[in-house]
């Protein structure tokens, strides 16, 4: 008799095969621009810490005092006894951060997204998603059981035509998309999206995931940077990226918060956030807003890579953050320029499908505000000799 779980030795056979097969590689410091693998140090550039904070002395210092108050975990959800003092007072930092009247916090952006947008719509509705929204986006729109319509990359005309197509169909419609792209880097045209979603009556939903921290005078991100803050009726956003700590958060309005506290299955059953994550996302968010000139040297580090990079003659995918996708192709030559990175003292996997369409593996870059011109000129060095034998 054939074991229940014989099926899957096919399965990673073909994963190997077609060279996606994934390995994990582990780091022995903290998210720094420099860290050791295996007692060698390499420039990291595969962080999405951009503001160099999961280490910064006064947001781990943060941590530290929070872990002496109150623990390590929170015990239980937060709806049971893991409500502490830190979660309200988070909450309360967030919203005046994205300047909306409330906000709560979920245990990942992943459960804020799968949380929330299948919340917000169900079966009778109609969801409309950009095609290379992030994972999270499209199984929170597959457990809504909503229809969902898909529309081309950043493709507001193609969006119309769809929503015109259901204009008689009497639903919820939700648009919902990442502003900036997790793999591309680019960025959402947000007002004209905002008036879309104004004429056409559809709730208005987007992923601030990698736009917190690196856009808007204050680093509040794309509704700042386009000054709709008052536009966007659901903003999701997450704290394990440029805040440098771990947890995800939907902002709106007061209402919106209420139902999602009363409604969303990802909030309600699952263990809150720890105490040290939520001191650190507090004190992290206070650095964002008063020291702008760290998002000042972030901005200058990318457009110097950029610069370098596109000298070289490697092909960069256009980009408006701190993510700059290097385009290679096929799975295997990523893996090999991956390889010669490490071999010239830099860190950055290969991105390889599922996480980009087939055809288009890279080497996707992210600059940190903590590098340094030294780092660059390090990195650029690396890319070009890893370019050599394949131009």
């Amino acid at each position: 008799m054939q074991h229940s779980l014989e099926w899957i030795k096919e399965e990673l056979k073909q994963i190997h095969d077609k060279q996606l097969f994934r390995i994990l590689t582990e780091l022995e410091t903290g998210q720094s621009p420099e860290v050791t693998i295996s007692g060698k140090s390499y420039v990291l550039l595969g962080s999405n810490s951009y503001l160099g904070l999961s280490v910064d002395p006064k947001v781990v210092e943060s941590a530290k005092l929070a872990l002496g108050k109150y623990g390590t975990g929170s015990g239980g959800s937060r709806l049971v006894s893991g409500s502490f003092d830190l979660h309200r007072m988070l909450e309360e930092r967030i919203a005046r951060f994205k300047n909306t009247e409330s906000s709560i916090l979920f245990s990942s952006g992943y459960l804020a997204n799968i949380g929330t947008i299948s919340a917000l719509v169900g079966s009778d509705d109609i969801i409309y998603s950009d095609e290379l929204n992030h994972a999270s986006i499209i199984d929170g729109a597959r457990l809504s059981r909503s229809t969902v319509r898909i529309y081309k990359h950043l493709d507001l005309n193609h969006l119309q035509e769809l929503i015109e197509s259901d204009k008689n169909t009497k639903c919820r419609k939700l648009i919902v998309t990442d502003t900036v792209f997790s793999m591309d880097g680019d960025l959402v045209p947000l007002p004209e999206l905002v008036e879309i979603s104004e004429k056409y009556g559809c709730i208005l939903m987007i992923d601030e995931a990698h736009a917190t921290g690196v856009l808007g005078k204050r680093g509040s991100g794309a509704t700042e940077h386009f000054g709709v803050e008052d536009r966007v009726p659901v903003v999701m956003g997450t704290l394990s990226k440029a805040v440098g700590s771990l947890g995800g958060y939907i902002a709106g309005s007061k209402e919106l918060i209420d139902f999602i506290r009363n409604r969303v299955r990802s909030y309600i059953f699952d263990t809150s956030l720890p105490p040290a994550s939520l001191a650190a996302s507090i004190t992290a968010i206070d650095i964002i807003e008063n020291e702008p000139e760290r998002r000042e040297h972030l901005w200058n580090m990318v457009n110097k890579f950029k610069t370098g990079i596109e000298d070289s003659g490697l092909r960069v995918l256009p980009s408006h953050s701190a993510i700059i996708p290097v385009l290679i192709g096929d799975a295997e030559p990523a893996l090999n320029f991956a390889k010669m990175l490490r071999e010239n003292g830099v860190f950055t996997p290969a991105v390889r499908p599922p996480s980009v369409p087939h055809g288009m593996c890279r080497i996707r870059v992210t600059i940190m505000a903590t590098h340094t011109q030294e780092h660059i000129d390090t990195a650029l060095k690396a890319f070009r000799a890893a370019y050599e034998p394949i131009k």
